[in-house]
């Protein structure tokens, strides 16, 4: 099932199937880590709109929603 991850539940885990975005959008993701086809797991999301921390690679990396909300991942 593909959801963004924004709508993660803690915890849950899954492939990066697309991201949404400019190539801008993208080149930034992909320097951090986060690109199709790597595994990723929702470690937490702030309260209020904070940011969303995720794990990839063995490491964690936080993002702010709006991004989350434009990332799809296969769970």
């Amino acid at each position: 099932m593909e959801k963004t991850l924004a709508i993660m539940k803690q915890g849950e885990s899954g492939i990066i199937t697309r991201m949404e975005g400019g190539e801008e959008f993208k080149r930034k993701l992909r320097t951090i880590g986060i690109r199709e086809g790597k595994r990723v797991l929702l470690v937490t999301k702030q309260y209020f709109g904070g940011p969303v921390v995720l794990k990839v690679d063995g490491r964690d990396t936080s993002i702010g929603r709006g991004m989350a909300r434009r990332i799809f991942v296969d769970v």
